[in-house]
């Protein structure tokens, strides 16, 4: 089945409020088995909405309207799709006198045009809104199916968790399949590279399909399986992960939606049991701030300091005078010299250092965007790599964070 997701008002296009509404469907819909191949978003204008109708139509077998069932005048969607079906609206007595008894108990006067809240199809069955008072409905005409949900996300998702849901899985019975999906997380590697080393996989792609997006800094890959169960979907993804992360497992550091490297980075500490410490120059705390937004991160996390002038980076953490007077700050040997005090001052199993150049003006001769970062590890030797990006001052500083991560993540990996 084919879905298309239309959400009416005009705050919607003039960006007034963000759309959550089509997220939340998008994902429930995708849970059911449902392929919602179309969004669109219409203003409360009646000839705009009916041509809206039209086109999803041609394309989407059930149609779900969110919003403009409200008792004002540019709330049209109800009567909109009405006219459009030949079909009545009539009133649901219940939900009529629960409207009333909300202006009585608050001591307003409920105006006639609250009325219109509690209409529903008259061939079609209507929905209770238990957060609210417009009434959800639905109506299946010819080879379509209509629904028509509130727009306010606390009544939608109400509504939709606790009667369309439950609605919808009986009603599509034997014809729902299974629709399944994991996110691939990859750090190191550009959105086009890893497209073209996968391009096989990509433009061969049916069951599961492979979808890639290029994040902050990352590329994550999206595989979606079909199938008659989740079991059967769940097998597919197995074996099309393993097909993709033997040509590009190099980069990959984990899965699921709401991962992240830093999480990565924070469990493998947990499960190794070693602690972390940072000397931070050009990130400014940056590398810390980002390890300190993970719950419980205290168990691997000690201290850290920021040395950003270099009369700090020798006063404080006791890098020696003779290292900055001859190599400069941003150097292989400052970096060391960062991490290996750090470490020792923290008494830590890792200590890892940042210095560079973070723009716009270049410094010691080198760019903006020129980068050590220092690693040093209890039982290793101490090292230093050099990187040049090219974003600006905000993102040369976010990307040196995310290599940094990525740094301590492969060594703890070895």
């Amino acid at each position: 089945m084919i879905a298309e997701i239309i959400s009416v008002g005009t705050e919607l296009l003039l960006g007034q409020i963000v759309n959550t509404d089509a997220a939340y469907l998008a994902k429930n819909l995708a849970d059911l088995g449902i392929n919602a191949y179309f969004q669109t978003v219409v203003g409360d204008n009646v000839n705009r909405l009916k041509e809206a109708i039209t086109i999803a139509e041609g394309r989407s077998e059930l149609l779900i309207f969110t919003g403009g069932l409200g008792p004002t005048q540019d709330d049209v969607t109800k009567e909109t799709v009405a006219y459009h079906l030949q079909e009545n609206l009539i009133l649901d007595d219940t939900a009529l006198a629960n409207i009333k008894s909300y202006f009585e108990l608050s001591g307003r006067k409920m105006t006639e045009n609250n009325r219109k809240q509690a209409l529903y199809f008259e061939n079609g069955i209507g929905f209770p809104n238990r957060n609210g008072h417009a009434l959800g409905t639905f109506i299946e005409k010819g080879e379509h199916l209509y629904l028509l949900v509130p727009g306010p996300p606390k009544e939608l998702t109400l509504m939709f968790d606790n009667e369309i849901l439950p609605f919808l899985e009986k009603y599509l019975g034997g014809s729902r399949q299974s629709l399944v999906s994991k996110t691939l997380r990859f750090y190191g590697i550009g959105e086009s590279e890893l497209v073209t080393k996968l391009d096989y996989h990509i433009k061969s792609q049916t069951n599961p399909t492979v979808a890639p997006y290029a994040g902050d800094y990352e590329v994550t890959l999206r595989l979606t399986a079909s199938g008659t169960d989740e079991n059967s979907c769940v097998a597919l993804l197995s074996e099309k992960t393993k097909e993709i992360l033997e040509i590009v497992g190099d980069y990959y550091y984990g899965e699921g939606h709401n991962n992240s490297l830093v999480k990565t980075v924070g469990n493998l500490l947990k499960e190794q049991h070693k602690t972390i410490s940072a000397a931070e120059s050009l990130t400014g705390g940056l590398f810390q701030s980002t390890l300190v937004s993970i719950p419980n991160s205290s168990d691997y996390f000690m201290g850290g300091m920021v040395t950003y002038h270099e009369s700090v980076k020798r006063e404080v953490l006791g890098v020696p005078a003779a290292i900055v007077q001859e190599h400069g700050v941003v150097s292989e040997a400052c970096a060391m010299a960062m991490a290996d005090r750090c470490r020792e001052i923290f008494q830590t199993d890792i200590a890892i250092s940042f210095t560079g150049v973070a723009g716009p003006e270049a410094l010691e001769g080198e760019p903006a965007g020129t980068v050590w970062i220092g690693l040093s590890q209890k039982g290793k030797n101490t090292k230093a790599l050099k990187y040049r990006f090219m974003h600006n001052r905000t993102g040369n500083r976010e990307r040196s964070v995310m290599q940094g991560l990525d740094l301590i993540r492969r060594s703890l990996l070895e």
